[in-house]
C-alpha cells in the first residue's frame, strides 16, 4: 500500500509547495519514492508516496495513459489482476509497467466509474479525466484504505491521511459536534472540522460544477422470505472455496509475506491456509503480553508447529504500550477505548523490523461470520432468553467480558425497537462510555442526551431498503459492518497502525467473494442451535487448524488493562497527560472535572474497571490529538 494526495481547484492554480508537503507527511506510507503530477492549467495535483510491492522496479506513480489525458494515483493491491491484464491486453491495452495498480487505468478508460466493479481488493485511488475535466476517487468495498476529503476555499482535497491534508493548506480544527454525537463513528465525519471519509463502497466525482459522492456496493443480505434452504455440507464447503481463493490470491507479492498470529481462529485459519497453498515456510508474528489472561502466545506457538512456520514470539510489556499509546493516536487520527491500538503498533514495527513489507491478518472475520458474544446473545435474547443471553456475555471470558458494559445509563429501547425492533446488544456499551464522557463536558456542552441522538442519526441515515425484512442477527451484522469496521477495527487495529512502520496488511476475510457468499447464508449458519458463533467458518476451516483453536471460546484482541493500576507505567503516564495544559485546550471539556474524575480513579471498584479505563483512554486520545495536531474551537 502506499499514500495519495490530491488538490482540486478549478478557479485557480495548485501551490506545488503544498502538494509537496503533504505527501512528505506520507512519507511512512511511502518511503520509496515520493512523486507529484500538475496538469497543464495548474489545476490539478496528484502526489504519491510509494511502498514497492509488486513490480519494484517500475511501479512509480502517478500513472499516465499513453495519450496522456488520464493520471492515477492508488493506494492498494489489485487482486487478480494478471487475469484483468492479460483481458485488458486482448482488447488493445498495452501496459508500461508490471504493477498491478496499471489495470484501474485501463479499465477506466474502458468502463468509466464502472470499473469499480471489476476490480478485487483493498483501495483507494485518484483519477483525474482532462477529457471530462472531472476528477474521480473511490475507496473499497469495506474501508480497509482510508481515503478523507474536505472543501476549502474553491478547492478540494483528497489523501490518504487527515495529517496529508492539513499540510497541504487545511486548519487543524476540532469538529466538536462530530465528537458529542460521534459522527466519526456512526457515519463518515472525522474529528477534525470540514474534513470527511469518502464511505467505504463510494466513489466521489468532482467537476467545476461541484462534488457529489455515490455508492456502488454494499453489503446485501437477503429477506427472511427470500432465504433459501442450503445443505450444510455444501456452505462448508463453499465457503472454504472461497476462503482458500482469498488467501491465496493475497499471498502474491514480489517481497515475504508473513502473517499475523494470535490463538484465535481467524488468523490460525489464516496461517493454515496460506500453508497448504504454498511449499515454502511461512513467517509468523505474535505479541507475548505479560498477563496470562490476555497472552495468546502459548496456543499461537502451537499452531505455528503444527505447520512448520518460521515463528517470531515479541514480548511486549505494560510500559512499552504506555511509551508507544500517544504516537499511535497521531497514525491512527481517532479515539481508541483500548491499548490494543498501541500494541498492533509495536507489533507492526518489529515485524518491519524483520524486513517484511506484507502479512496477512485476521480482521473482518467476526463481522462478516457472526462472530462477536454481542451477535450471540442477539440471538438467544430472540428467542425468548434474555437472562441467560446477558450471563453469557459476562461469562464468555475475563477479556471478552472487558468489551460489554451492559448497561446505558440513559438509554430508550424504544428509539431502538422502532427502528431495529429490537436493541442490539453492540449499540448499549457505546452509549454508556458517551453518557459517562457527558459528565465531562464544559458548561456550554453539557445537558444534552447526545448518545441518543447520535445513535437517532445513525439509524436515520441506514439505507433502510438493505435491512426491510431481514433477519434481526443480519440487522445487527449490518449495523458494526457499517460502524465498528470500517471507523474503528479497520483503523485502530488495521491499515494506520501497520502504515505506520510501511507494512501492507491484507485481509482475506474481507474480499468481496467471500463476503457475499456468506452474506447470502441462513443466519443458522452463522450462529447455529447450539449457540456456536461463526460456525459455518469453524467447518470450513477445521481441516487447517489444531483441534485447540476449533474448540477454543472467542477471545478478542485487547490488551491488558494497566491505566488504572497505580503501579504502572500508563498510570503515571495518564496523570500527568490529563493534568496538563494541553487538556485545558481541548475546548469541549471542562478540566476541573476532568481532574475530579483523575483524582477518584483510585476509589473504583474493580467491577467499574472496564468501563473508567474506557474513559481514561478516550481522554487520553483526546490528550494526543491536542497534543499533535494543536487544534482549535
Amino acid at each position: 500500500m502506499c499514500g495519495v494526495l490530491s488538490i482540486y481547484s478549478p478557479q485557480k492554480s495548485v501551490s506545488t509547495e503544498l502538494l509537496n508537503k503533504g505527501i512528505c507527511t506520507l512519507h511512512h506510507r511511502g518511503p520509496d519514492n515520493q512523486s507529484i503530477w500538475l496538469s497543464d492549467d495548474l489545476h490539478v495535483g496528484l502526489a504519491h508516496a510509494r511502498l514497492g510491492i509488486i513490480d519494484l522496479e517500475s511501479g512509480n506513480q502517478p500513472l499516465s495513459s499513453h495519450d496522456g489525458t488520464i493520471h492515477l494515483v492508488v493506494n492498494g493491491e489489485f487482486y487478480d489482476f494478471e487475469k484483468i491484464r492479460r483481458d485488458l491486453e486482448a482488447d488493445g491495452a498495452v501496459f508500461k509497467t508490471g504493477s498491478d495498480s496499471e489495470i484501474a487505468l485501463h479499465l477506466y478508460e474502458r468502463k468509466g466509474v464502472a470499473c469499480l466493479s471489476e476490480l478485487r481488493g483493498e483501495f483507494s485511488l485518484i483519477l483525474w479525466d482532462q477529457n471530462t475535466q472531472t476528477l474521480f476517487a473511490a475507496r473499497d468495498r469495506f474501508g480497509i484504505n482510508p481515503l478523507f476529503y474536505a472543501e476549502h476555499n474553491g478547492s478540494l482535497y483528497l489523501g490518504s491521511e487527515i495529517k496529508a491534508l492539513l499540510a497541504a493548506g487545511l486548519e487543524a480544527k476540532w469538529d466538536i459536534d462530530s465528537y458529542l454525537h460521534r459522527s466519526f463513528f456512526y457515519q463518515d465525519f472525522t474529528l477534525f472540522a470540514g474534513i470527511h471519509q469518502v464511505p467505504p463502497g463510494h466513489f466521489l466525482i468532482a467537476t467545476p460544477s461541484g462534488t457529489r459522492i455515490h455508492q456502488y456496493w454494499d453489503f446485501d443480505y437477503p429477506t427472511i422470505a427470500a432465504t433459501e434452504h442450503v445443505d450444510e455440507q455444501e456452505a462448508i464447503s463453499r465457503v472454504r472455496e472461497v476462503l482458500l481463493d482469498a488467501t491465496k490470491t493475497r499471498l502474491r507479492a514480489d517481497v515475504p509475506v508473513g502473517v499475523y498470529l494470535s490463538g484465535g481462529v481467524d488468523s490460525c485459519a489464516i496461517l493454515g491456509m496460506a500453508s497448504s497453498l504454498i511449499d515454502q515456510k511461512i513467517s509468523t508474528f505474535t505479541l507475548a503480553f505479560e498477563d496470562s489472561d490476555y497472552d495468546e502466545s502459548a496456543t499461537a506457538r502451537k499452531m505455528a508447529r503444527h505447520v512448520g512456520a518460521n515463528h517470531h514470539e515479541i514480548p511486549i510489556t505494560q510500559t512499552e504500550i504506555a511509551d508507544n499509546f500517544i504516537d499511535s493516536i497521531w497514525n491512527s487520527e481517532t479515539l481508541c477505548m483500548n491499548s490494543h491500538g498501541a500494541a498492533k503498533y509495536i507489533l507492526s514495527r518489529e515485524v518491519q523490523r524483520q524486513g517484511f513489507r506484507v502479512v496477512l491478518t485476521g480482521e473482518g472475520a467476526d463481522e462478516v461470520f457472526a462472530g462477536y458474544p454481542s451477535f450471540r446473545s442477539d440471538v438467544m435474547r430472540l428467542l425468548g432468553n434474555q437472562a441467560s443471553s446477558e450471563q453469557r456475555l459476562r461469562d464468555t471470558n475475563k477479556v471478552t467480558q472487558g468489551l460489554h458494559f451492559l448497561n446505558s445509563m440513559n438509554m430508550n429501547k424504544t428509539l431502538f425497537e422502532r427502528f431495529f425492533g429490537f436493541t442490539p446488544s453492540w449499540i448499549p456499551p457505546l452509549m454508556n462510555i458517551q453518557d459517562r464522557i457527558s459528565d465531562l463536558l464544559s458548561l456550554k456542552y453539557e445537558g444534552q442526551n447526545y448518545s441518543q441522538q447520535a445513535v437517532f442519526r445513525f439509524f436515520n441515515g441506514l439505507n433502510w431498503s438493505k435491512l426491510k425484512g431481514i433477519s434481526p442477527l443480519h440487522m445487527a451484522m449490518y449495523g458494526v459492518s457499517k460502524t465498528a469496521l470500517p471507523n474503528y477495527i479497520l483503523t485502530v487495529l488495521g491499515d494506520r497502525m501497520e502504515m505506520a512502520h510501511s507494512l501492507e496488511g491484507r485481509l482475506p476475510y474481507l474480499d468481496h467473494h467471500v463476503v457475499e457468499c456468506v452474506a447470502k447464508l441462513p443466519e443458522q449458519l452463522k450462529i447455529n442451535s447450539s449457540f456456536v458463533e461463526k460456525y459455518v467458518m469453524k467447518e470450513a476451516v477445521k481441516p487447517f487448524v489444531i483441534d485447540e483453536v476449533y474448540n477454543r471460546s472467542k477471545h478478542p484482541f485487547l490488551a491488558p488493562p494497566s491505566i488504572m493500576d497505580q503501579k504502572q507505567r500508563f498510570y503515571q503516564l495518564m496523570q500527568d497527560s490529563l493534568r496538563s495544559a494541553t487538556v485545558r485546550d481541548i475546548p469541549f471539556l471542562e478540566h476541573n472535572k476532568v481532574l475530579k474524575f483523575v483524582d477518584g480513579v483510585g476509589d473504583t471498584p474493580q467491577d467499574e474497571w472496564p468501563v473508567a479505563e474506557a474513559i481514561l483512554l478516550e481522554l487520553m486520545s483526546l490528550y494526543s490529538l491536542q497534543y499533535h495536531f494543536k487544534l482549535s474551537e
